[in-house]
C-alpha cells in the first residue's frame, strides 16, 4: 500500500477512534457502539463530514444537537482536522441541527421552537450525573465481588482504586470511564481523596450503602431499557431503508420515552 493510502487509512481509524468517546447522552454508550454512525469520509484537505442517522425520525431535538455537537468537538481535537461536518440524516430538523452546528451556533440559536426550558448545559448535567451513577454501582459491585466489605469500600481512596484490577473485561472497561467523570465532576482528584461519593460529593456511610444501590440499580435498569429499546428502532429503521421505505416509523408516541419528540418539540 502507497504511503498516501497508508496516511489516509491512518486518518480514518483516528476519526473512529474520537467518535467512539462520544456517547449519547442519556444512554452512555458510545454512539459507535450503538451504530448510529454510518460513515466517514477523510478528505485530502483535512475536512471529514460524518454522516450520522438516529432510531427514530423523531428522536428529541435537543439530543440530537448534543450528539452533533458533541462529534464536532471529538473530530476536531485531531491536529490534522480543518473542519469536522457532522451530518444528520433522516430526521425531523435535520437541516437545522447540521446548519446550527456546522455555524457554532447554540441549540437555542439554532432551534428556537425546540429548545427546552434549562440550557443544554443543564442537560449535559442531568445525563452525566446518570453516567457517573451507573458506573459507580458497576464498580462498587464488582467490588464486592471480590471480596471487599462495604466499609472498605465507602472509604476507599482514589489510590486504593486504582490498584484494584478486575477480571471481568467489562468492568475493567467501565473502571477508566468512571474515574475520569470522578475528575471530570470534580468528586475526586487527590489520591487520597474518596473514589465513592455521591454525585453531590458527600460521603456514602456504610449503613446507607444499601439504599444508595438501590436508587442506582433504578438508574441502571432504566438506561438499559432504553439502550435496548434504540437499538430495536435502530435495527427495523435500517431495514426498512434497505427496503427502499421511508424510514419515519415508528411514530412519536410509539414507546420511546423521553428520547423521543412529537413536532411540536415537545420532549
Amino acid at each position: 500500500m502507497n504511503a498516501p493510502l497508508l496516511k489516509h487509512d491512518r486518518r480514518t481509524s483516528e476519526v473512529w477512534q474520537r467518535l467512539a468517546l462520544v456517547t449519547d447522552p442519556e444512554l452512555d454508550e458510545s454512539v459507535t457502539d450503538l451504530g448510529f454512525v454510518e460513515h466517514v469520509t477523510v478528505g485530502d484537505d483535512g475536512d471529514v463530514d460524518i454522516v450520522f442517522r438516529l432510531p427514530t425520525y423523531w428522536c428529541s431535538a435537543n439530543f440530537a444537537f448534543l450528539m452533533a455537537d458533541d462529534m464536532r468537538r471529538a473530530v476536531s481535537s485531531l491536529p490534522w482536522v480543518r473542519e469536522a461536518r457532522p451530518q444528520l440524516r433522516d430526521h425531523m430538523v435535520a437541516d437545522e441541527i447540521n446548519r446550527g452546528v456546522r455555524e457554532g451556533r447554540s441549540f437555542a440559536d439554532a432551534l428556537r421552537e425546540f429548545a427546552p426550558a434549562g440550557s443544554l448545559d443543564e442537560l449535559r448535567d442531568k445525563f452525566r450525573r446518570k453516567a457517573f451513577e451507573r458506573r459507580q454501582e458497576i464498580m462498587i459491585l464488582a467490588l464486592r465481588g471480590l471480596g471487599y466489605e462495604d466499609p472498605e469500600i465507602c472509604r476507599m481512596s482514589l489510590h486504593s482504586f486504582d490498584e484494584v484490577e478486575f477480571a471481568s473485561p467489562d468492568v475493567a472497561r467501565q473502571k477508566p470511564r468512571y474515574r475520569e467523570l470522578l475528575i471530570e465532576v470534580g468528586l475526586a482528584c487527590l489520591p487520597e481523596d474518596r473514589a465513592f461519593v455521591a454525585y453531590e460529593g458527600a460521603p456514602i456511610r456504610r449503613h446507607e450503602l444499601a439504599s444508595y444501590l438501590q436508587r442506582l440499580r433504578g438508574v441502571r435498569i432504566n438506561m438499559e431499557f432504553n439502550s435496548s429499546l434504540c437499538r430495536g428502532l435502530l435495527a427495523v429503521r435500517n431495514r426498512e431503508f434497505a427496503d427502499g421505505s421511508p424510514g419515519r416509523t415508528p411514530s412519536p408516541c410509539g414507546g420511546c420515552g423521553s428520547r423521543c419528540a412529537a413536532p411540536s418539540g415537545s420532549t
